[in-house]
């Protein structure tokens, strides 16, 4: 399309959008790189709980959650940084730095492992991969489809868990650790290479700046610059409180929730192995069919009020159940929840003009990094005060079981579930349709404006009331 076309039609920015993307990025690039990242650090599932438990052998998980606090406290300050400059630069170069920086702690696991912690930690400044995946994404659909692309790139996380971990755990067996470790690097190298070689840029030349000389000023490149105007705009405000609420629970349940199964639930490790694929493939299910249906049927709101309702049920059956069968059940409804964090991505989505999707998107993954380091630390806390001792990950059999309450064998699953109620109160408020017509009307005139000189500044209003949704200097 043309300036001169661009200049008459009101819909011309997404409609550039679409024509100039569309034949050449697609979602399977986006679900391919989500794929091969996670799955390298699926199969370090064993070997971490190895490694740590021998570089740290007091209090192993307690450490485990430090480390991860540093990179999630990282990821948080550094993720709407990344969003923004992404929709300046366009998407490929950070979604190359993000995969990198993830996957380069790695090979280090068996060089060395204080480097390796040490590594994760730092990791984290970069270590957004899913804020630029979801701006890609958001770059090459349009808002009918997003809600199912959003899908499909969290149920790639999901197929990336089903196997691998089990996977990991043979190969340690019969190989050792250091094979584990090298077959994760070469899934991480061949990651980099799809990014480098294969991978297109989803945004447009008009959209992007043209060089990387271009200055910016230290309110476009301030972290704390994004995160304030979380405050300053309700709705995004409530929507990251909702993440924050939710994903908190989660993140502490993923560190801690295997080892729970196999000292307190006695499950053996096939049995731990059969229960990862069965929530994995149920999870794949729920965020590509089921997600499609609801988001048509009863809308976004709705939906991620239903994926928290989900996750309420399933943090109480973890908090109270005591046999094996339980935990099986609630495994079927921890997958139904999953479809929370794409709905709510789309959400976001919808909410934000076409050039803050990186912001947006960059905030939320920013929450839940920030969660991914205090819900660990967090979960394994809340054990140690109930004599729950994760620290020893070579004792556990039948004979000598963990003394817990016999009331409440998984006390950090109650408070998970105390925490999502509040998510759910929060969630109520949030309104069903943000963007008005005048934000769009805002935000297609300048896109106009930046089509008419490609090199223009973007430009913001400090007078507007919802600065993030409608100022286009970030």
């Amino acid at each position: 399309m043309n300036q001169e076309k661009g200049a008459t039609e009101p819909s011309d920015a997404m409609l550039v959008r679409g024509a100039n993307s569309r034949g050449r990025a697609r979602v399977s690039h986006a679900v391919v790189v989500i794929f091969l990242e996670f799955f390298a650090w699926g199969l370090l599932t064993t070997p971490m709980l190895t490694v740590l438990h021998k570089t740290f052998p007091q209090h192993t998980f307690l450490m485990n959650g430090l480390i991860q606090g540093v990179k999630g406290l990282l990821s948080f300050l550094s993720a709407p940084l990344i969003g923004a400059l992404s929709d300046v630069w366009g998407r490929k170069s950070f979604l190359l730095l993000t995969v990198f920086f993830t996957c380069a702690p790695i090979p280090l696991m068996r060089i060395s492992p204080w480097w390796y912690f040490a590594l994760i930690s730092v990791s984290g400044v970069f270590a957004v991969t899913f804020s630029v995946i979801f701006a890609y994404v958001a770059d090459i659909t349009d808002e009918q489809e997003r809600s199912t692309a959003y899908g499909l790139v969290s149920a790639t996380f999901a197929a990336s868990l089903v196997t691998s971990p089990a996977i990991g755990e043979y190969l340690s067996a019969q190989y050792g650790d250091s094979v584990v470790v090298l077959v994760a690097t070469v899934i991480a190298v061949a990651d980099i290479a799809f990014v480098f070689f294969v991978v297109p840029e989803s945004l447009p030349d008009k959209m992007r700046l043209s060089s990387w000389g271009f200055p910016i000023s230290w309110e476009q490149s301030d972290p704390f610059a994004s995160l304030r105007r979380v405050g300053k705009d309700s709705t995004v405000l409530l929507i990251c409180v909702t993440v924050f609420l939710s994903y908190l629970p989660e993140a502490g349940q993923y560190s801690s929730f295997f080892l729970y199964l196999r000292q307190v639930i006695k499950f053996s490790p096939a049995a731990i192995a059969a229960y990862i694929a069965m929530v994995g493939i149920l999870s794949i299910l729920a965020q590509t069919v089921l997600l499609s249906v609801l988001m048509r049927t009863i809308g976004h709101k709705k939906t991620v009020l239903l994926g928290l309702g989900f996750q309420l049920l399933q943090l109480v059956w973890y908090a109270f159940g005591s046999q094996p069968w339980m935990m099986w059940a609630a495994g079927t409804i921890a997958a139904l929840s999953s479809i929370t964090f794409p709905a709510v991505s789309t959400l976001v989505s919808h909410s934000a003009s076409p050039d803050q999707q990186g912001v947006v998107q960059g905030m939320v993954t920013g929450i839940r990094g920030l969660c991914n380091g205090l819900g660990p630390a967090l979960y394994g806390f809340i054990f140690f005060l109930f004599n729950v001792e994760l620290s020893d990950i070579q004792t556990v059999s039948a004979e000598s079981p963990v003394q817990v309450g016999s009331v409440i064998p998984g006390p950090p699953f109650l408070f998970g579930a105390c925490a999502v109620i509040l998510a759910l109160f929060v969630a109520v408020f949030i309104p069903d349709h943000h963007r008005s017509a005048e934000n769009k009307s805002s935000a297609t005139s300048t896109a106009h404006a930046q089509n008419a000189n490609p090199l223009a500044t973007p430009t913001s209003d400090t007078e507007d009331n919802e600065p993030l949704l409608q100022d286009s200097s970030m």
